[in-house]
């Protein structure tokens, strides 16, 4: 049996993708026989509290001193670099995206955690990285060594092809903050009012309350309430009905290391129109998808107007989504390649 550790800080049950990549890998690596540990941390990281710092630390040194830990990059990237010097293990970074390039925060803020981040992942032994383009800006931005990087792309569960509904529906999947761009999409959508449409939203509520009540003010004062709905976080069979009854995909993120959740909307055989920031332009192919530069609500509005107005475009686009369905990579995929990464940091 092979030992390992996941750190991982807050719920690890948060519907997230983040979460459900850790969940999904942890569950992976222990059917391929790996005795996987979950090391939960305090759930205020990024912005951790001294006391969560000394905890954390704490946790950390309950380890064996040969420990392998796999630590998720939420907690690691904001972590002080003594800690990991005082408590040295064989650490593996799992990043989903550089915190660095969370919208919304400050030009201050951003700045702090990527140099955070920089020291941390100076003291690691391997990067699993979700994303090709992830890959290559922590190797551009953050001096990790090309060949110390290991991509893992997310798995996605088979799917039955969406069945659409009598009236049409966009769908948006992500916690609500100002990084999934949802106050564009409201903006976007209230020029194409004229238009048969309903969008529906599915994210947490609760991860940036500020956000959250901007997009409900935003959504009232352009009337749209009965044709804009915030769903807030949903179960997995309730998520599952949501995507099934979807006529076309829409999240404007301004960034995504990934984007699970238009794998999720592509296993399903939906069209998808995007923002272009980060990797989204790799996770979605060209053929079924279409991108709009972050925070252009103006070009969004016109690419719903046009999809929304040409059924065979619409029709064209899902079937090349659909297509691409089958070429998505498995949970078992994503967990060999970890596997392999741990393998080779314990040799």
């Amino acid at each position: 049996m092979r030992d390992a550790w996941f750190a991982i800080p807050g719920d690890l049950s948060t519907p997230t993708g983040g979460y459900r990549y850790d969940r999904r890998v942890m569950e992976e690596l222990r059917s391929l026989g790996w005795k996987m540990r979950h090391l939960a941390l305090p759930g205020d990281f990024p912005s951790p509290s001294e006391a969560s710092l000394r905890e954390t630390e704490q946790l950390l040194a309950t380890t064996p001193k040969d420990a392998l830990i796999l630590f998720d990059g939420l907690a690691l990237g904001a972590l002080p670099a003594e800690i990991l010097d005082r408590v040295p293990r064989r650490y593996v970074a799992l990043v989903h995206h550089p915190l660095a390039l969370e919208t919304g925060i400050s030009a201050e803020r951003a700045k702090a955690l990527a140099a955070s981040e920089r020291e941390a992942l100076k003291r690691v032994r391997h990067v699993v990285v979700t994303s090709k383009p992830t890959a290559e800006l922590l190797a551009a931005d953050f001096g990790v060594a090309r060949e110390c990087v290991t991509v893992a792309e997310p798995g996605t569960e088979s799917a039955p092809r969406a069945r659409g509904d009598k009236r049409t529906r966009l769908l948006g999947v992500g916690s609500i903050t100002p990084r999934k761009g949802f106050d564009t999409l409201a903006t976007a959508l209230s020029q194409i009012s004229d238009l048969d449409w309903e969008c529906r939203i599915a994210g947490s509520l609760d991860r940036d309350l500020k956000a959250a009540e901007t997009l409900r003010r935003q959504i009232a004062q352009a009337k749209l309430e009965s044709r804009i709905h915030l769903l807030g976080s949903l179960g997995d069979e309730d998520l599952a009905d949501e995507y099934d009854r979807a006529t076309l995909f829409v999240l404007p993120s301004h960034f995504e290391g990934y984007g699970m959740a238009f794998t999720e909307a592509i296993a399903r055989g939906l069209p998808i129109v995007a923002g272009e920031g980060g990797a989204v332009t790799t996770t979605v192919p060209a053929e079924a998808g279409m991108f709009v530069k972050p925070g252009d609500a103006k070009a969004l509005a016109e690419k719903l107007r046009w999809l929304l107005t040409n059924p065979a475009e619409l029709k064209k686009r899902a079937d090349a989504s659909w297509k691409h369905a089958a070429r998505l990579p498995r949970w078992q995929d994503t967990a060999k390649k970890v596997a392999g990464v741990l393998q080779r940091v314990t040799a």
